[in-house]
This record gives C-alpha cells, sequence and structure tokens, in this order.
C-alpha cells in the first residue's frame, strides 16, 4: 500500500483573511501549499513546519466516541489562517491531509507514517492535525521510520492514558495508540519514555492506571495543576527534554475544560485551563529536541462559537512562534 492513495493535495482556498491585511501579517498570506504528488524534493533555508491533516473518524467510532474529528483540520486550517505571525524567520506549508474514507485505520495511519517520516528526513516539521488521537500511532510510525534507533520522550497532554487494549485482530482505536507505540518500542528493544500530563482520576478506570504503571508512565494530574503546581511541571519536561535526544510532542484538546474546549469526543468538565498548558507547549519548542507535534480530538459539530478550533490553532501558533530550531 502507498501513501498516496489516502493522500489529498492541500485545497488553496482554506486560507483566507481580510484583504485589507498588510503583506506577510497573518498565515493565510505566508501559507506555502505543498503538493506532495507533484514535489519530489525542496531544499529549505530557514526553519520550516508542514502542517497535514489526518482527517478520520474510524478510530473514534471504534473507542465508542462521539464521531466529527474528520472536520478538524479544516476548521484548525480556517481558525489559523487570520492568526498573526510575529517573526519572519521560518516557513509554513499545506501538505494536504491524509483520509481515511473506507474503515481501513490501520493502511491510514501507515500512509500517516510515511508523509511525517518523508517531511522530518528533509528537515522539516510536521504538525499533524485531527482527527482521532489515533493519529499519533501513525505520527510515531514516521518518527521511527526517519529516526528507528533515536532515544525519543513523548509528551502527551491528556486527560486519558490512550493505553486500552487493543481490539479484536489487533486492531486499534483513538484509546489505544500510546500501547501500541509502547509495543512496537519493546519489540525493537528501545526505551518506552511516556510521560502524561492533565491525566484524571475520573477519565480512567483503575485498570488504565495499572496498565500505565505497567509501563512506567510518568503522570501530572489534572489534579495537581488545579492546586497550582506548575513548577513541578516545568522540571517533568525538563527531565523529557534533558534524557532525550528527541521529543515528540501530542495534544488532545479533551485535556481542556470543556468551557473552552466543547468541540471534541470526550469533553472534560474538570479539565485544564489554556494557561496551565501553554507554557509548557513554550518549553518544549523552545527545547529545539521537537520532532514532530500533534493536536487531536478537534469534532468542530460539538464546538460553541468556534472556541475549540481557535484554542488548536492557537496551540500551533505558539509552537511554531516559539520553535528553537537546531541542525539534525
Amino acid at each position: 500500500m502507498t501513501w498516496n492513495t489516502r493522500y489529498l493535495p492541500p485545497d488553496p482556498n482554506q486560507w483566507r483573511g481580510r484583504p485589507d491585511t498588510p503583506p506577510d501579517s497573518s498565515f493565510f498570506q505566508i501559507i506555502q501549499i505543498l503538493n506532495l504528488l507533484e514535489e519530489k524534493f525542496f531544499e529549505l533555508k530557514q526553519p520550516s513546519f508542514a502542517l497535514l491533516g489526518f482527517r478520520c473518524d474510524e478510530g473514534v467510532k471504534r473507542n465508542s466516541g462521539r464521531a466529527g474529528a474528520i472536520e478538524g483540520p479544516a476548521a484548525i486550517r480556517h481558525a489559523l489562517s487570520r492568526l498573526p505571525i510575529q517573526k519572519q524567520n521560518f516557513a509554513v506549508f499545506d501538505a494536504g491531509n491524509i483520509t481515511c474514507a473506507d474503515g481501513d485505520l490501520e493502511a491510514s495511519q501507515h500512509a500517516l507514517g510515511a508523509v511525517v517520516s518523508f517531511l522530518i528526513k528533509h528537515k522539516v516539521i510536521p504538525i499533524v492535525m485531527g482527527g482521532g488521537h489515533e493519529l499519533a500511532w501513525g505520527n510515531y510510525q514516521g518518527i521511527a521510520r526517519a529516526h528507528p534507533d533515536s532515544s525519543l520522550g513523548i509528551v502527551n497532554f491528556d486527560a486519558h492514558f490512550d493505553m486500552r487494549p487493543l481490539l479484536p485482530e489487533n486492531k486499534g482505536s483513538s484509546g489505544t495508540p500510546f500501547l501500541q507505540i509502547a509495543k512496537a518500542r519493546k519489540s525493537a528493544n528501545l526505551t518506552f519514555d511516556y510521560n502524561c500530563i492533565g491525566i484524571q482520576h475520573a477519565g480512567n478506570i483503575r485498570q488504565h492506571f495499572e496498565t500505565a504503571k505497567a509501563y512506567d508512565t510518568k503522570i501530572i494530574l489534572a489534579d495537581e495543576l488545579h492546586q497550582g503546581q506548575r513548577e513541578k511541571c516545568i522540571d517533568f519536561i525538563d527531565r523529557v527534554i534533558d534524557q532525550n535526544e528527541f521529543v515528540y510532542v501530542t495534544l488532545c484538546l479533551d485535556v481542556f475544560s470543556a468551557a473552552y474546549a466543547p468541540g471534541v469526543s470526550a469533553s472534560q468538565p474538570l479539565g485544564l485551563e489554556p494557561w496551565d498548558v501553554i507554557p509548557l507547549v513554550r518549553q518544549l519548542a523552545a527545547s529545539g529536541k521537537v520532532i514532530s507535534f500533534d493536536v487531536a480530538e478537534l469534532a468542530p459539530r460539538y464546538d460553541v462559537d468556534h472556541r475549540t478550533s481557535k484554542l488548536a490553532a492557537a496551540l500551533i501558533y505558539e509552537f511554531i512562534h516559539n520553535h528553537h530550531t537546531r541542525t539534525w
């Protein structure tokens, strides 16, 4: 199976803004369209990011969640298009979408991995937009293909561990990606350094905590952030950065309170506030070690006043503007 059978080229019409905006002031003006069916190689002279949508509801459906994440990438693009540009030393590409229209989630995850690997090998940082959190298994496949033997720290902002048991025939869902990653790294004799921020006792049954413990998962509970323990989070992130060559950052929008993120598969009344998370995203971006970033679980049909899509776009804005690029 080749990735291009599940690839949709980018649509320039998704990038629109005010006609009176000064040149190079907003994302809709600086975005570069990158059709991977046409581009064989591109030479880059500045830090570069590629937005890649994962248009998929299959993982959420398999996890008995409410569907709608397939619409997420378009909503994030719309929200991001009008956000301002505060510095000029980077390039942002829209690299299109990987789609899952036939229920074959595994094939779409494999295709996502192929494109992520291609981008990383060309020194472009992928920003994958979901889609359910099953995108994490596809994103990881691309990271592992590009850097198979490197130490990797995973930071997951999430209300859930997403380490549920696999479904029959070893099939995954939006609730299984980090168990799949754990098993893949174990089979490759690699360390599984999994770090979760925002976990809720009310969002995970006892057995999920036991699975996480069995794989030595490090945890910052949502309760700890509600109680003001931000310094603990800074040290938590520093440890991941210091002990790994690369860091993979993945953010499920259901980590936030439903007041800020109603448009998700499983909304959270006791979730975090944006300012619990933004300083940590900035800290990770500034490390220069983030090899890939994704934002999952946006379901626009359940959103209110575009709050969730705007929050997703703001997080991508923060990641890009605070990113420190190093030579890989």
